[in-house]
C-alpha cells in the first residue's frame, strides 16, 4: 500500500518556489517569480537573447519542478516565457519586484513579485522627502499591534505637551474604522468634513474646498523660547452640516479602492498633506506645521501598513507585556525581515510599554526588565545579525546591526506608560482639564519626555540639514 504524501502548504510552497526559481536563474536566466492573492505562484524567464529551441526542450522539465515541489500551489501555466508575453518588459520593470538577496551569484537573477489583497505596503518602507517649499512636518505615527492599549489618549496627551513647547502640532486620525481622536479633542465640534470625505471626494477629483481640519481651543502658554504653539486636528470623520445627511459609512467602503490615477497608499498620503497644507493656510505662522502625530489604526492593516512604512519618521509601537503583542509584532517583524526591509524599517521605530503596572506585588522596574527583555527577543531579527530569509531590498546591508540589550537608545528599549486606575473609563471629551489632573501626568510622565526628546532631536536635525543646503 502507497503511503499517502502530505500536502503542500501555503508556508512549505515559498521556499520551494524559490529554490526552484534559483535553480533556473543558475542557469543563466534572469525570472521573476509571481505570487498571486491566492498564494499560487508563477516563473516568469526572460528568455529574450537566447536561443529559442533550447529555451522550449527546457521548459517541460521546469513545470515539473513546479508540478512536484508546489502541488496546489502552482498556477495553471507555472512557467512563463517573456519572448511569448505581451507585456513582458512592464513585468520585468516593475518597481514592486524584490532582489533576492540569496540568489545565484553569476549571469542569472532572481526577482520576487506577491500579489495580495490588502497589507502590500507594509512591503515598502521609502523615506519621507521634503515638500516642494523645500521643507515639511516632522510625523510621528502612534500604532498598536491590538487596541485598548491607550494609543489614542497618548496622542493627545503628546499634543498637548508638544504644542505646550512652541510647535505647531496638526494630530491626524487615521483610525478610519474607529474614529477616536477628533472627538477626545474636539468633543462634537467637529468640522465639516475629515480623512475619509478627502479619501473620498478626491477619487472624483472634487476634494477642493473641504473643511476638514480646525484648530482646538486648546490655548498653549508661551513657550520657553517665546514662541506660542499652536493644536490642530483633522478627524477622521466630519461633523456635517447642510441639509444632507453625513453618510459616513457609506463613504468608508469605498475609500480603500485604488484608481486609475493613484493607488490607495498614494491617497492617503495626499490626504494627509492636504491637512498640513490647510495648516500652512490657517495658522498664525503661515508654515505647516511642526509636528504631525498619526493616530494610526491596530492590526496589521493597510491603513497602518502606509502610515509605518510611507508616512512617518517615528512609529511608536505600543504593546503590553503578553503573548498577543509578543505574536503579533514578531509576525510583522519576520515579514520586513524575510523582505529586506529590516535595514530600513528600524531606524523608524521604537517600543512603547503601555499600562505599565507599578506596585509592591509587580514594581514597575521589575515589569520593564522583563518588557524590554521580551521586546529584544522580538526585535533581532530586524537587527539583522542573519541575512534575510528569501529577499531582500537591493542594496541592503549585509552586515547587520549589533545592539546590546541594555542600549537606552535602541528601538526595544521601550518607553513606559503606567498604568493608572483614574484613566479606565474615563470620558475625556466631558472631563474639562483631565490632562492637567496629576494622575494623568505621572502616568505619561517618561513618555512625554522620551518621546518628546526623540521628536525635537529630529527636529533640529532637520533644521541643520536644511541650513547645510542652505549654505
Amino acid at each position: 500500500m502507497t503511503a499517502p504524501v502530505d500536502p503542500v502548504r501555503f508556508d512549505e510552497a515559498r521556499t520551494r518556489a524559490f529554490d526552484t526559481a534559483r535553480e533556473v536563474a543558475r542557469k543563466g536566466y534572469h525570472v521573476v517569480l509571481v505570487r498571486d492573492v491566492l498564494g499560487r505562484f508563477s516563473l516568469v524567464v526572460d528568455d529574450r537573447e537566447k536561443q529559442k529551441e533550447a529555451v522550449l526542450k527546457l521548459v517541460p522539465g521546469w513545470e515539473k519542478l513546479f508540478a512536484d515541489r508546489l502541488g496546489p500551489y502552482r498556477t495553471g501555466r507555472p512557467v512563463l516565457l517573456t519572448s511569448q508575453m505581451f507585456s513582458s518588459d512592464a513585468l520585468l520593470a516593475s518597481p514592486r519586484a524584490v532582489a533576492d538577496s540569496n540568489g545565484p551569484s553569476g549571469k542569472g537573477s532572481v526577482r520576487f513579485l506577491d500579489n495580495t489583497v490588502v497589507g502590500e505596503d507594509w512591503a515598502k518602507v521609502s523615506p519621507l522627502v521634503d515638500g516642494a517649499s523645500g521643507n515639511r512636518a516632522h510625523r510621528t505615527a502612534l500604532y498598536g499591534f491590538k487596541g485598548g492599549v491607550g494609543r489614542t489618549t497618548a496622542t493627545a496627551v503628546l499634543a498637548r505637551r508638544l504644542a505646550d513647547s512652541g510647535h505647531v502640532v496638526l494630530v491626524v486620525d487615521l483610525d478610519l474604522e474607529s474614529p477616536g481622536a477628533g472627538p477626545l479633542l474636539m468633543g462634537q465640534d467637529l468640522p465639516p468634513h475629515g480623512l475619509v470625505d478627502h479619501l473620498v471626494e478626491a477619487a472624483v477629483g472634487s476634494a477642493d474646498g473641504l473643511e476638514m481640519v480646525i484648530r482646538t481651543p486648546y490655548v498653549p502658554p508661551r513657550a520657553d523660547d517665546g514662541r506660542f504653539g499652536e493644536l490642530w486636528v483633522a478627524p477622521a470623520r466630519g461633523g456635517g452640516g447642510g441639509d444632507a445627511s453625513y453618510s459616513y459609512a457609506e463613504k468608508l467602503n469605498r475609500v480603500y479602492a485604488n484608481t486609475v490615477d493613484a493607488s490607495f497608499a498614494e491617497r492617503l498620503e495626499q490626504a494627509v498633506c492636504a491637512c498640513e497644507e490647510a495648516v500652512e493656510r490657517d495658522s498664525d505662522t503661515g508654515h505647516r506645521p511642526d509636528v504631525v502625530l498619526l493616530d494610526s489604526r491596530a492590526g496589521i492593516h493597510d491603513v497602518a501598513a502606509v502610515t509605518i512604512s510611507r508616512l512617518c519618521d517615528l512609529a511608536l509601537l505600543f504593546g503590553g507585556n503578553n503573548e498577543q503583542t509578543w505574536m503579533g509584532y514578531g509576525d510583522l517583524f519576520a515579514a520586513w525581515h524575510s523582505l529586506g526591509q529590516a535595514p530600513y524599517i528600524r531606524e523608524k521605530l521604537r517600543m512603547v510599554a503601555s499600562m505599565v503596572p507599578d506596585s509592591v506585588h509587580y514594581p514597575m522596574d521589575a515589569y520593564l526588565e522583563a518588557f524590554r527583555e521580551r521586546a529584544f527577543e522580538c526585535f533581532e531579527v530586524l537587527y539583522d545579525t542573519v541575512a534575510p530569509v528569501d529577499v531582500g531590498a537591493e542594496g541592503a546591508s549585509e552586515d547587520g546591526v549589533a545592539t546590546a540589550r541594555d542600549d537606552e537608545q535602541a528601538p526595544h528599549f521601550a518607553i513606559p506608560i503606567l498604568f493608572e486606575p483614574g484613566l479606565v473609563g474615563m470620558d475625556a471629551s466631558n472631563a474639562p482639564g483631565w490632562q492637567e489632573r496629576a494622575f494623568v501626568q505621572a502616568a505619561y510622565r517618561d513618555f512625554l519626555d522620551g518621546v518628546t526628546t526623540l521628536i525635537e532631536a529630529a527636529l533640529a536635525a532637520g533644521r541643520d540639514e536644511e541650513g547645510t543646503r542652505d549654505t
